[in-house]
Order: C-alpha cells, then structure tokens, then sequence
C-alpha cells in the first residue's frame, strides 16, 4: 500500500472538538449533538509543518512564554532521549549530554517535571533529573515554559522542562523497530577489563561488590580501622582484582523498541485503553583526551603541575525502559489515567590516563600511568495517577488531579582507581609501560569506592478551572495546590589498598594489578607492619535528608474583545528542607561543626506573583510581555559539608552550609505571527534581576585537582533575545524550492555576576582569591544557534533533515589566584538525518551524527586545558508498523 503523496486529510469534525484538541482539561468535553458539521478539507504541506502545526497551536494559545516540541519534531531530528531533543529549543544548551541549560542558566535553574508532576533523580551530585533517561520513544512531547505562572513551581529560574509521556492512542498501534549503528572512534580496539561480571542487562552480578566479610564489617560498625597486617591481607584476598586492562573491538550500537496499544469502547458511555512500550540499547564510545590540572604562572608561560597527555577512554552504556499506561473514559466528561514508568541506565568507563605529577616528572625520568573505572547503574520508578474530569452542568467546570509516587536509586557497587609508575631505567627518553612500571609505593596505591543513593518522592496535586463570561469579558479561574515529600539517603565506603604493607617491594612490578595480586601472590605475601588495607570512610559520607513543599495557588484569565488577554495570579509556598550528615562508624549525626549544624535546617515561606499581558494585533499575531517572581532554593547537595565528584569535571564539589536562596524578578517580552500552512516568526527579549545567585567557587588545590564550593554571589543579571522561524522556500522559485523548508532559533545572551571575596570566604571558611569578581554566570554561553534544512519528496516516500547545533563558549570553572576562567569552546553539531517510506509501514531511517568529527575542547589563558575527541557516529533502523 503506498502512502499518500504528501497530504493530510481533515475528516469531518466539529468546532468543539478542534477546541478540545487544544484545551484538553477545560474543555475536551463541550462537544454537542447540535454542533456544526465542518465539510471535508484536503490541506497539503511538509510532513514537518504538517505535525508542527498543532504544536504551534498550543504555544500561541498559552498565556506565558513557553516553547513546544512534538513527537514528530523529535523524530524528524533523530535524537534518542529527551536531552538530545531539548537542544534544538530556543534558548536551550546540552551539557554532558544530560542536562539542559535554559538561557544560559545552570541546571539548578531549571525544573523537570513528567507528566506535570515532580519526580526523584537518581544523580546524587544534582537535584535535577538526567534527561538522558527518558528515550524518545516514550515521549509525546516537550514542553519549555520559560515565563513565571503561579501554576508552576516557585523554584523556577531559567524554566521548566515538562516531559509529556505518550497516553492511550485513539486506535489500534502496533509497531516494531530496531538500529544498529556504528563510531567512527570505535574502528579499532578499545579498552576493556576482565572483571566486573558486566552483561547485556546491564547489571551488576555482584562481582564489582565488597566482599562479604567486609560489608559485615561495615554492617556491624567495626569497618577497617586498626586491622593486623595477617586480617588485613584475608580481608584483601577476598577483594575483586580483576581489574587488569585488555584491549577488544567494540561491539556495534544495538536498540530494538516495540510498541503495542489499543482502546475500546464497552458501550456509549465507557472506553478502555491501554498502551505498552518498551526500549533496548547498548553502545560504546571510545575517546582520546588531553587534560591539564592545576597549572601555574611563571611571567607568561604556564608551567604544568600535573597533566595527562595521552587519556584513552571507553564508556559502554546499557539502557533500557518501560511505559505502561492505563485508560478510562466515561461518556467524555471524566477520565483517569495510570502510568508506570520504569527507566534503568546503567554506565561503565574505564580510562588509563598517562602523565606526570609535580613529584613525578619527565625530567627525573618517571611518568605516571592512572587507571580509573567508574561504574554506575541508575533507575527511576514512577506510578502515576492522573485524572480529568468536566462538569457541563457546572459551566463546563474542569478538575484535574495527579499523585506520583516516584523511587529513585543510583547503585555504584565498586569503582576502582590505581597508580603505575613509570621509570626510564636506560635514561634513553622511553617509557616502557610493558617491562619498567610498578604500581606505586605509597597509602593510597589504589582505591575502592562504594556508594548507593536512594530517593523517594510523593507528589499530590489538583487544579480546578471555572470559565465565566461578563458582557464583552471572558473568564476562567483557576485554583490549585500542589503536596511534595522528598526523602533521600545516602551511603558511601572506601577503603584504600596501602602498598607500604608489603615487605617486599618487588612483587609491585609489572602493569596488571590483577597479577600482580593474584592469588598466589597472596599466598606467600610477605606483610611489614603496617596493614595493605586502609578504611577511608569519614564522617559526612552517609547523609539523610528530607524536603516538604506545600503550595496553594489562584490564577486568573480574562479575555477582552477580542483583542487583549490578561492572565496573572500568585503562588503561596511553604518549604522545608533539612540535611543531616552521618558518621558512618556510629550512625549518629555528625554534629562536630556548630555552625554547619545551624545552617543544615533550611525553612522559608512567601508569595510568588506573575501577570502576563498578550495583545492580538491580528488573527495570527500577537504580542505578550509578563514578568514573575521566582526562586532557586539549593539542592540537598549543596547544603551539605560533604565533598563529592562532579562527573562533569572530575572536580570534587565541597557543599556549603547555609547557601541562601537566590530570588528573582523574571521579565519576558514576545512577538509571534503564526503565518499560512505553518510558517511562523517571533522575537522575544528576556530579562532576569537575581540577588545572591548560587554559584560554582574554586578553592586553591593542595593536590590533585581544584576543590570546587557552592557559595552565593552577591547580585546577578542575565539578559537577551530570542529568534526563532519556520520558512517554507517555495518562495524562491518552482521546482525543488516547493519541497524545501528551513527553520531554526538563535539566541545572543548575556549575564554578569558580582562576587565578594570576603562574603565567600565567610560562607566558605577558606581563601579564594577570585582573579574574576565581575563576570558571566558559570556555564553560560552568549549565543545559541540551530538550523534545520529539511526536504519532502512530492510522493512522500523521503525527507531528509540536515541539522546544525552550536553553543557559544562557556565558563566551566571560574579562575583564582590570578589565573583566568576556564572555557569550554563551541562544539559545532552537524547532524544528517533521512528517512524512507517504502510503504505505509515502514520507515528505514539513517541518521550521520557529529559529521564534523568535532572534539570536546576546554582552554585556559589561551591554552588547551582538556580535550576529548568525539566521533561520527552512523546509525540505520528499520521501523514496521502493523
């Protein structure tokens, strides 16, 4: 069956039902008997514009700012989850290929919700969720609200970010795909390790764990302190030490996805659906890097500390997730819905990092090589109850209603780092890593990290709409409260393996620490006095902690002649939050800091108003402004004494107690002309008034990298525009132009915040001398750019999408002691995606990622300070529907 030649087909509907598909809650119900019957139309246009037209729709009928991405906008672009997508928003820019900045502001400035409802992350150093997590195959659409309304979240700064779930279909949907692809960095063979007991599942066997004598140990409160050397070794014997470094092909990019869903009508009154979906994936990604820390200043040349000049490095993820959704609808007017999302990501790096250290140069003939596996496994578990519900004889009144039950948990049972040192015996400028290397003489040789991080959180929420009309006046209330509980607990262990217990230092030599601690070794193992195990848990690595919001709120909408729209409320909050670390040998609270026992119970309560004004100057444009007052609370993190390893960086993140909220007077200004068959323009300009914004500080480095702390600056602005079109090219001529359409969004931006060194010494305790005390907020970049070029055959049997994403660069970590910021440079995007139709069921689709072979690069005074090469990426899928 071939499929139609680029057309879609309006059936008869009704007035009322159009309007339902635009304003779901408060009026998917107002259809009649008596309505008017609109005859058939035949529009044409790209399939693009075709499926961006309703997404269009809802965004011009907002009453605040917001931006829209389709099912099928995502789709045309090729992105597998959620955070890839997102970067093709205005305004919007993708950091570590999980979290989404919105206008420049961090993470901790924006929100997620799923399906309206606040849910828990499974990432212990932020508070927000990983958007990789949620593939696109799940997702109906994306909603960015980049204006305050009282109906959103206090804790609001750059935007929120809702991920709208797919729901019960109208009809029959049955489908099944699958990709295989490859990277071109992946060509030869990459890393790999013996031990670990990884698999397809993508979880752990338990090999990776403590052993059970020592988890006892731990359990019992007894941990590894004052060990004999002979416990101490009975103890390392049952220790995994498979971690020896092999070298492998890498094994293809694999993702099967299979879709099944129904609905039924038991008679006129009830109707029943259901909708399952379910996503497999597995890939690896190999790098090289180059990375720079803790450089110095001599005159104009910068010396350096400690550095790694050859970082190999292979990440293989398994992912897969789950969505089960249930269905019931009685005669139109009420219906509840049950979700239950189940998402696992589960990550394995392993890098071998050569170099020198300060003590450990080329010029007294030694280098170091560091090996570093960091394993971790994330899942999020999500019940979701949502109801709709309408009452025609109450003036077609709405209530909607939703509780979320979310549990996250973040499991990292045993990463494992080590250091090798390399001598040049024969003083000949060579390195041998085979024959003159020895895994290093010192306490802290090698280390073994365990953590596991659990959130639950319990969120209840209702809305109720009112629609009234006075004479030439249109009205809607609109009341509502929302109830979050968050709990979260935390455990980590560490012990390290202290080679300074081993008599003979001979037995060190060699490259494999799995060898050279093998079994036998072990067994003859000749001990000093000192035990080859050190337990290096400390107080402040357990924490518990809790976060109670309660929140009311009244919100109002009027419509006046046709021409002006005024929608404005307030939003009362009531939020509590408090931390408290753990010493993990006692399991009571670590209250040896007087003042970080104070400022760990965080309580405050106020009104969050916002107005929003939209001015129809034409049927298809209009012209709004609002502006709100929000705030960015800090995270559970934040506020607590303990240090933690940003994934971003590699730089430990010290909280700050006492870390205040940063308030914030938001101001948006937009212009929209939504033109024929889905052409569409607007300019927007933004600005953001903030005291005290919570930001990144580094501490000077005693050794090893830089400590990072949390600390408020004193006052904050960020501030720009906003472009974005959607342009058929026919315009241009006839012929291929009919088929072609462009769009994209820009963003120029720009922010300031002003730092005083004394205040940050104050919340801090130690010195920073910050080299830059007015300057852009960490992570923003002053330009955001994406371009689309998409084409549509006559028959509808292609499109193809050439995409293009860049950043501008962005402070990563802000500079002291004189030193400059560090930048991480634009990184230009290039995708390519096409699709074949070769019937109406079936969709093969190639997509060419990263065209440009574009590296990951961050520089410092001018000089590369890290770099990590990204490969192209080739992937083809195959999707039948039946």
């Amino acid at each position: 069956m071939n499929r139609p030649a680029n057309r879609f087909l309006l059936k008869p509907i009704s007035l009322a039902v159009a309007a339902s598909i635009l304003f779901p809650t408060t009026m998917a119900y107002a259809q009649s008997d008596e309505d008017e019957v609109i005859e058939e139309v035949v529009a044409t246009g790209t399939r693009l514009k075709g499926t961006a037209t309703a997404v269009m729709e809802e965004r011009k009928n907002q009453a605040f700012v917001a931006d829209i991405m389709g099912a099928e906008q995502i789709a045309r672009t090729g992105d597998s989850d959620a955070a890839g997508a997102l970067r093709r928003v205005t305004g919007l820019t993708l950091v570590d290929g999980r979290f989404i900045y919105v206008r420049g502001l961090g993470e901790r400035y924006s929100s997620t919700q799923l399906n309206g409802a606040i849910v828990p992350s499974p990432d212990p150093t932020r508070n927000v969720i990983p958007l990789d997590l949620f593939p696109s195959s799940i997702i109906e659409s994306l909603a960015v609200q980049k204006s305050y309304s009282p109906s959103m979240p206090a804790a609001f700064g750059g935007g929120n970010v809702n991920i709208r779930l797919k729901s019960i279909p109208t009809q029959r949907v049955f489908n099944l795909s699958a990709a295989v692809g490859i990277d071109t960095e992946n060509s030869g063979d990459v890393l790999d390790y013996a031990g670990g007991g990884r698999d397809w599942t993508g979880e752990d066997d338990g090999t990776r764990a403590a052993s059970a004598a020592i988890q006892e140990r731990w359990d019992s409160k007894n941990f590894l302190d004052d060990l004999e050397p002979e416990e101490a070794l009975e103890l390392f014997k049952g220790t995994n030490r498979a971690y020896g470094l092999e070298t492998t092909s890498a094994d293809p990019d694999m993702r099967f996805n299979v879709t099944y869903g129904d609905s039924y009508d038991y008679d006129d009154d009830w109707r029943f659906g259901f909708l399952a979906t379910s996503r497999y994936s597995t890939q690896t990604r190999s790098s090289e890097e180059y990375e720079l820390q803790d450089p110095d200043l001599v005159g104009d040349d910068i010396i350096n500390v400690r550095f790694f000049d050859d970082i190999q490095g292979t990440e293989q993820t398994v992912t897969w997730s789950s969505l089960l959704t249930l269905g019931v609808d009685y005669d139109r007017k009420h219906r509840i819905d049950y979700s239950l999302i189940v998402l696992n990501d589960t990550r394995d790096e392993i890098r071998e990092m050569f170099g020198n250290t300060e003590n450990l140069n080329q010029a007294e003939g030694l280098r170091i090589r560091d090996i570093d596996i960091q394993y971790e496994e994330r899942s999020l578990y999500t019940n979701q109850v949502k109801g709709q519900h309408t009452f025609p004889e109450l003036n077609f009144m709405g209530v909607d209603w939703t509780y979320s039950l979310g549990r996250s948990v973040r499991h990292a049972p045993g990463n494992f780092n080590a250091r090798f040192v390399m001598e040049d015996v024969n003083q000949d400028g060579i390195f041998d890593e085979e024959n003159e290397i020895f895994l290093s003489d010192a306490q802290t040789a090698a280390r073994y990290t365990f953590q596991d991080l659990h959130d639950r959180l319990e969120n209840f929420g209702y809305n109720v709409t009112y629609p009234m009309s006075f004479g030439v006046w249109e009205t809607e209330l609109k009341v509502g409260a929302s109830f979050v509980t968050k709990t979260r607990s935390a455990e980590n262990r560490r012990f390290d393996i202290n080679t300074l217990g081993v008599e003979n230092r001979s037995i060190l030599d060699g490259n494999d620490f799995s060898e050279i601690f093998s079994d036998s070794v072990l067994d003859s193992l000749e001990l000093s006095s000192r035990p080859i195990i050190r337990d290096t848990t400390i107080a402040g690595d357990d924490y518990v902690a809790g976060q109670k919001v309660d929140a009311y709120y009244f919100e109002a909408d009027f419509f006046y002649d046709n021409k002006w729209r005024f929608t404005g409320g307030a939003r009362y909050e009531d939020f509590r939050q408090v931390v408290a670390p753990l010493d993990p040998r006692t399991n009571q609270f670590d209250l040896s800091n007087e003042a970080d026992r104070s400022q760990l119970a965080f309580q405050e309560d106020g009104f969050y108003p916002a107005l929003a004004v939209t001015y129809f100057l034409e049927d298809d444009m209009q012209l709004r402004a609002s502006i709100g007052q929000t705030v960015v609370r800090p995270d559970l993190r934040e506020v607590s004494s303990a240090t933690y390893l940003d994934p971003l960086t590699n730089f430990p993140i010290a909280g700050t107690p006492g870390v205040s909220t940063t308030d914030i007077i938001n101001y948006d200004l937009r212009w929209e002309w939504y033109r024929e068959a889905g052409n569409n323009l607007s300019v927007g300009l933004f600005y953001k008034d903030m005291e005290a914004p919570i930001e990144s500080v580094q501490s000077p480095a005693q050794d090893g990298p830089p400590l990072i702390r949390i600390a408020n600056a004193e006052s904050g602005e960020v501030y720009g525009v906003e472009f974005e079109f959607l342009q058929d090219l026919a315009f241009i001529g006839d012929g291929i132009w009919d088929n072609l359409f462009t769009t994209g969004n820009i963003t120029v931006s720009d922010s300031e915040i002003v730092l005083d060194r004394q205040s940050i010494v104050d919340q801090t305790g130690v010195s920073a001398a910050i080299t830059n005390v007015e300057r852009r907020m960490t992570g923003h970049s002053q330009y955001v750019l994406n371009m689309q070029l998409g084409y549509d055959s006559d028959n509808g049997e292609h499109t193809a999408s050439l995409v293009y994403n860049v950043f501008g660069e962005r402070i990563l970590i802000a500079g002291i002691d004189g030193f400059d910021d560090n930048y991480e440079q634009p990184f230009h995007s290039l995708d390519m995606v096409y699709k074949y139709y070769p019937d109406f069921n079936s969709t093969v689709t190639l997509r060419v990622q990263n065209i440009l072979g574009e590296d990951r690069e961050i520089e410092f005074n001018d000089a590369l300070l890290r770099s990590e090469t990204r490969g192209t990426g080739i992937r083809l899928s195959f999707k039948y529907d039946f």
